[in-house]
């Protein structure tokens, strides 16, 4: 009886914490940025900032230029700008593995959530190597990313190539696979990442620019390279519905480089973001109106005010 009890209240408080999530997802969707996006179309006439699937991929565009050159900043000043490539082929390979057990198992496991796992345990392999097992960085990097991707192509021909049009979005990046629930998840994770780095911004910037002066301060440097490691996993997989696995690094490497005739690193960030926003909206917009893909146009943007930028830090 008491186990009966217990599971009824414990599907019962499941139903309740869905129906919450459900009723934040419509909030923010559609009653806030739906409404928003609305009425700009029928301020402006353009009518697909009115349809629902546009909105959704601008809402992560918006949260893909906030979060990625947000922890960019930290790794292109490390130098460790290529971990959002290695842990973009981890994502692959946890896509792989997604499909893989949907296809053969007839179970559905979310892609994303396979890719987050394996991302952030790819993430974590890094750091670990470079720690502890006396690897260069860039060997670490070249180790994980070429195993990651040999995983990822193994397990597509595992089943006679039948995942491999299922996988074709998350190589390439796509509008279309941005679903209300992607959106969420996204938006999920851009507060996760902010968080974050707001969070821990002090010690980031120790490790950053000083570790050697870091660890004889006491601070556990081990632990805070974990972390933006983890972090990077975590904006790799948000940013890989748009971008793709094979262009996401770019929004965590080309916005900041764009800022770096900026002074003082929290201005080169903030710069970093903007640039970032015109790079995603731009190239949201351009993709939907001459149907290219998404990523590489937001990456031709991305390059196109990266260039601009440079040239007028010259000119001035």
């Amino acid at each position: 009886m008491a186990v009966t009890l217990l599971s009824q209240s414990t599907a019962a408080l499941s139903l309740v914490q869905v129906g919450v999530f459900d009723g934040l997802v419509e909030l923010i969707l559609d009653d806030v940025w739906g409404t928003v996006l609305d009425l700009l179309a029928a301020l402006t006439g353009v009518e697909m900032l009115g349809y629902p699937f546009m909105q959704r991929a601008y809402l992560a565009a918006v949260c893909i230029a906030v979060i990625g050159p947000l922890v960019g900043s930290f790794l292109v000043h490390r130098e460790m700008a290529m971990i959002g490539d290695t842990l973009a082929h981890s994502a692959f390979a946890g896509v792989a593995a997604g499909l893989f057990v949907n296809s053969a198992f007839a179970v559905t496991v979310p892609p994303l959530l396979t890719a987050l796992l394996v991302a952030a345990l790819a993430a974590l392999v890094v750091q670990t190597l470079v720690d502890y097992a006396g690897a260069y960085r860039d060997t670490s990097l070249a180790i994980v990313l070429t195993g990651s991707f040999a995983v990822g192509s193994v397990l597509v021909t595992a089943t006679d190539g039948g995942i491999a049009v299922g996988i074709n979005a998350y190589l390439f990046g796509s509008l279309a696979t941005v679903s209300r629930a992607n959106a969420a998840i996204l938006g999920l994770l851009s507060v996760v990442v902010t968080l974050g780095v707001t969070v821990a911004y002090r010690p980031l910037v120790y490790v950053t620019f000083d570790e050697v002066g870091a660890r004889a301060a006491g601070l556990d440097v081990t632990r805070y390279n974990q972390l933006l490691a983890v972090l990077t996993a975590v904006v790799v997989v948000g940013a890989m519905q748009i971008m793709g696995v094979i262009l996401v690094a770019a929004m965590l490497v080309i916005p900041v480089a764009a800022a770096t005739g900026v002074r003082g690193f929290k201005r080169s960030i903030g710069a970093a973001v903007c640039a970032g926003l015109v790079a995603t909206v731009a190239g949201v917009t351009l993709s939907y109106v001459y149907d290219v893909a998404a990523g590489g146009t937001i990456v031709l943007v991305a390059i196109a005010v990266y260039a601009g930028a440079t040239l007028a830090t010259r000119v001035r």
